[in-house]
């Protein structure tokens, strides 16, 4: 009896569980965004004006002051750039962006047209606590105009643009104010520095929560870029009294 051997069973190569080095050098979560918290800090001075139109900046001071190296600096000032806040000068470094009326007629007339129709769609489609919010930044704002507290007033003055645009419900509408968003900002603020149109504004926040609370689209829609409108006339006047760049 001839008897017959049998291979051992061949055992299969063991899988190696977790992720490749490849895939782990793809999933790897760059450095707590230092480029990004830069921006951030840069766009609120260049915002509220600390940071004077036309005004170098320095890589060696920045970077000093923001505890960072020059790489995420120049990412977060190429990042501002984009926004329309910094202007980039082939081997002249940085400057803050100038205010320039004619980029401000065109930056005012979108806004507008955007919140325009944010507006229309917000009253609309906002529900009851949406007005109760609304109603609490307006009494917000209402109390900081009463003891001049500017800076803290354009703070809710933003918000309320902002979450307006939010109540509307459209992600596109939403999407194309955020793009515009730091500039807009940058030239509120100028506007609001301006004399009289602090008050104005008040007024005119009153009235479109008013519109918007009773549903009045058309109303509410009119109103708000009638705002838009005044706050850029506001600042092409400011421009040319002080006879910046035209």
């Amino acid at each position: 009896m001839t008897t017959t051997k049998t291979k051992p069973d061949r055992k299969e190569p063991r899988r190696r569980r977790g992720v490749t080095p490849l895939q782990r050098r793809a999933l790897r979560v760059p450095r707590a965004g230092l480029h990004e918290q830069a921006a951030n800090k840069l766009r609120i001075l260049i915002v509220r004006g600390d940071l004077a139109p036309g005004e170098p900046l320095l890589e060696v001071g920045l970077s000093e002051a923001l505890g960072i190296s020059r790489t995420p600096l120049r990412e977060a000032l190429k990042q501002l750039a984009a926004e329309g806040l910094v202007e980039l000068r082939l081997n002249r470094g940085a400057v803050v962006a100038a205010l320039r009326r004619d980029e401000l007629a065109e930056l005012f007339e979108a806004v507008g047209a955007i919140e325009r129709c944010a507006a229309e769609l917000a009253a609309i489609r906002m529900t009851e606590q949406n007005v109760d919010r609304l109603e609490a930044l307006q009494a917000r704002i209402e109390r900081h105009r009463e003891h001049g507290e500017l800076r803290d007033y354009f703070e809710i003055n933003q918000q309320i643009h902002s979450t307006i645009v939010s109540f509307a419900r459209n992600s596109v509408l939403k999407a194309s104010h955020d793009a515009l968003l730091a500039r807009a900002e940058r030239a509120r603020f100028f506007a609001l520095a301006a004399d009289g149109r602090w008050d104005e504004s008040v007024r005119e926040h009153r009235q479109i929560l008013g519109a918007l609370k009773a549903r009045d689209a058309d109303r509410a829609g009119r109103l708000l870029g009638q705002h838009v409108r005044r706050t850029g006339e506001a600042v092409a006047e400011t421009l040319t009294k002080e006879k910046v760049t035209p």
